[in-house]
């Protein structure tokens, strides 16, 4: 019987079943990228594949370029910032004087029909 299951004779995990059966693999490229930690990470890249300039390195997480001596430098984060970090961004102190002052006019406008009819 020369169809069947092409898995049969096998077990889950036996490893490579050979050029052969899988056909020829893809020409590589091996390349070492370095980080400001001085990481070496070796990857293989497609023969034809586009290659990146920067890689993240596994190891720290840092950018990794192909230059040993010159690593690319580390990504600059922007620490966290509340909400009324960013409103103080944008608002300078004169202009949240004056919002607070017609919150604060509306606020006694709602209140002070209330209050004069509970007299």
């Amino acid at each position: 019987m020369a169809g069947g299951n092409p898995i049969r004779g096998t077990r889950v995990g036996a490893g490579r079943m050979g050029e052969a059966e899988r056909g020829e693999s893809a020409p590589r490229v091996r390349l070492q990228f370095f980080c400001g930690n001085a990481h070496t990470t070796t990857l293989a890249f497609a023969s034809d594949a586009e290659i990146p300039e920067t890689w993240d390195c596994p190891r720290c997480g840092l950018p990794a370029g192909r230059d040993r001596d010159e690593p690319p430098p580390p990504i600059r984060n922007e620490p966290f910032k509340s909400h009324l970090a960013y409103v103080k961004e944008r608002r300078s102190d004169a202009d949240g004087e004056a919002l607070l002052a017609e919150a604060l006019e509306r606020i006694h406008a709602r209140r002070s029909p209330s209050a004069a009819e509970s007299d």
